[in-house]
């Protein structure tokens, strides 16, 4: 439930919230560690269960914790694969299935596996180790899980049909697009600006894009950089100085990573972009909301993203969207106009930003409009929550 390691835990926090006005109870089992300050807020009840290094994420705790708790639940929803956790609760399932079938009630048990059954992670270049891996681990293990399960949860249509791509044995009894949304975004308030630019005070008010999230390989950062100055030089060379471009944002948790000391590296070798490149680390509370809300616009060009939950937030935010056509909710941003769709290259990049750059700033604040609307439309956590409700009760 750590919101730096990514979008799902967020979109937990959000559904529960939602279905508990709902009158449905919702309690969260998870590997933190139970004194983590950021499980302080929450005001559904988590079991934190204590912190698991290894690379499976294996915890002797879980499987014992879900024997003597999952038959108090009518639902078990489990969030990501790969990781030992799914294995555990398929486990625990078929236990009590054989062992108190007159005992206790068996819980529906559905997999949303927010993106993990892309095909991108079996064909990438890079992963080719990887791809055997997770091939190997799909035969022993997660290939029962999967098709044991009552129904795979899809964020989206392109989700759920990217997702029978890769493994041939990919057989789950049902498959259901459920959606996913966000809460609305809390209204602006000075405190948000001055909350942001106290970790980012070399904008000086200055325009900006913003790139919202982890800092890792797979959101394209590296392109982002090459194309951001590809852009630059362009503008610099053509002596354009009425309407400079915006500064480039990127913000989130990964710098010490030997992928975010790259990046880092790439702009500091640069004299134009350590002056237009900013780092501010991880946002949150009023800093994320005042960069997300003081931004000129949104930018991911990631190489596989499920759905993008920082997307989704700028466009509550009114805020147009520059990505990649491989963010898998990319057809209802360009259909209905809230952002720029672009390939998830140096070149598409480039011409997305250039594209960008080109608006004037009517086009740009109907974008946002726009943007806006397709999140009320497509992504208010009200309408997921009801479409989830409506799956798992089987209506």
């Amino acid at each position: 439930m750590d919101p730096s390691s990514g979008g799902p835990c967020e979109g937990v926090r959000n559904s529960a919230r939602e279905l508990e006005k709902l009158g449905v109870h919702n309690e969260v089992v998870c590997l933190d560690n139970p004194a983590s300050s950021f499980l302080e807020k929450d005001s559904f009840v988590i079991y934190a269960l204590g912190d698991s290094n290894n690379p499976w994420r294996y915890s002797n705790k879980l499987f014992p914790w879900l024997l003597k708790n999952i038959g108090k639940f009518d639902v078990v929803i489990v969030h990501g694969i790969w990781l030992y956790h799914s294995y555990a609760v398929n486990k625990a399932i078929k236990f009590h299935k054989t062992t108190f079938v007159e005992k206790r009630r068996i819980p529906k048990f559905f997999i949303m596996p927010h993106g993990m059954l892309d095909p991108y992670f079996q064909r990438a270049p890079g992963r080719k180790l990887k791809a055997l891996r997770n091939w190997i681990y799909w035969e022993l293990i997660e290939r029962k899980v999967i098709n044991n399960a009552d129904a795979i949860l899809f964020t989206c249509e392109q989700e759920l049909l990217l997702a029978r791509e890769p493994f041939r044995s990919y057989q789950p009894k049902s498959e259901a697009n459920i959606g996913y949304g966000i809460c609305a975004p809390p209204p602006y308030t000075i405190q948000m600006g001055d909350a942001f630019q106290a970790l980012c005070p070399q904008l000086i008010n200055d325009a900006y894009l913003l790139f919202l999230g982890r800092i890792d390989n797979k959101k394209g950062i590296d392109i982002l950089v090459n194309a951001y100055a590809s852009v630059l030089k362009k503008m610099s060379s053509k002596g354009v100085k009425e309407q400079p471009l915006p500064k480039l944002v990127i913000a989130g948790p990964g710098l010490e990573t030997a992928y975010g000391k790259k990046i880092m590296k790439m702009v500091s070798k640069s004299p134009e972009l350590s002056y237009t490149v900013l780092f501010p680390g991880m946002l949150s509370g009023d800093a994320k909301w005042g960069a997300l809300y003081g931004c000129d616009a949104f930018v991911l060009p990631s190489h596989q993203e499920n759905f993008g939950v920082a997307i989704v937030e700028a466009m509550a935010c009114e805020k147009p969207v520059l990505i990649s056509n491989q963010v898998n909710i990319w057809r209802e941003i360009k259909e209905e106009g809230g952002g720029i769709i672009a390939a998830d290259t140096i070149k598409g990049t480039s011409e997305m930003l250039n594209e960008w750059f080109k608006l004037s700033a009517m086009e740009k604040q109907l974008m946002g409009k726009r943007a806006q609307k397709i999140y009320e439309k497509h992504f208010s956590i009200g309408s997921a929550v009801n479409q989830l409700l409506n799956t798992i009760s089987g209506g």
